[in-house]
């Protein structure tokens, strides 16, 4: 059963074009990760408005246990997580109804 991790990116106002460049630079790291199937970010529609992450994994594990914890994890979070305020919280979903 494949799950989705979805987050709200609260990314630091003036920061966008930055944190963007940065999504495009930590990209390979997340795909590089076992279990990984799919990723995506949407911008806001609005100003102020948090981006919207997705990334769907085969299970939870693969994204808690292989990505969180390996070096690719650490150099994602030295790309993104400085455009962060506050730091996201993620939750994850199971398959649709």
């Amino acid at each position: 059963m494949a799950v989705i991790e979805h987050a709200l990116l609260p990314v630091r106002a003036g920061s966008e074009a930055a944190f963007e460049a940065a999504v495009v630079e930590a990209r390979p790291l997340i795909e590089a990760s076992p279990g990984f199937l799919s990723f995506e970010i949407r911008r806001p529609t609005g100003t102020g408005q948090p981006y919207l992450l997705l990334v769907e994994w085969r299970s939870v594990a693969d994204h808690r246990d292989g990505f969180r914890l390996s070096d690719r994890y650490r150099q994602w979070r030295a790309l993104l997580h400085p455009f962060y305020d506050p730091v996201p919280e993620v939750q994850y979903f199971g398959e649709p109804l």
